[in-house]
């Protein structure tokens, strides 16, 4: 992406990155970066909730308007939730759950398998439980 966007940049198209991974967009230097704090994967907020998913967005085209060369990188202060215990377990794999998440891969790769037998395009996602 960080590419693209200073492509579009030197054509004269402004752009601004919304993402999650601040090390990789700090060593590639996008020319306007808008981080928010969240799991990789959910940059504009949690999956269904539209008041963040708007808040972020605002913030977005806000920072489009009035970031400058030198203040390429704003913070979102939107929280992924009150409880930042996320973190503890996003992207976790160890001997405690090391069974679960090999269950719920084969899972998901059976609900992929047929998805595509059955012509769906794409296959939604398993459900948390």
């Amino acid at each position: 992406m960080s590419l693209v966007a200073r492509h579009l940049e030197a054509n004269g198209i402004p752009t601004l990155i919304i993402g999650s991974a601040l090390d990789i967009v700090e060593h590639a230097r996008v020319p306007r970066y808008l981080h928010v704090d969240f799991p990789l994967g959910n940059p504009c907020g949690r999956p269904y909730d539209r008041a963040m998913q708007k808040e972020i967005l605002s913030q977005a085209l806000d920072w489009l308007v009035t970031a400058s060369e030198k203040q390429w990188l704003a913070r979102s202060p939107v929280e992924w939730s009150h409880d930042q215990s996320w973190r503890d377990d996003y992207s976790r794999v160890d001997d405690s759950n090391r069974e679960e998440l090999r269950q719920r891969g084969e899972a998901r790769r059976r609900q992929q398998e047929e998805a595509k037998r059955s012509g769906t395009e794409r296959s939604g996602m398993i459900s948390e439980t």
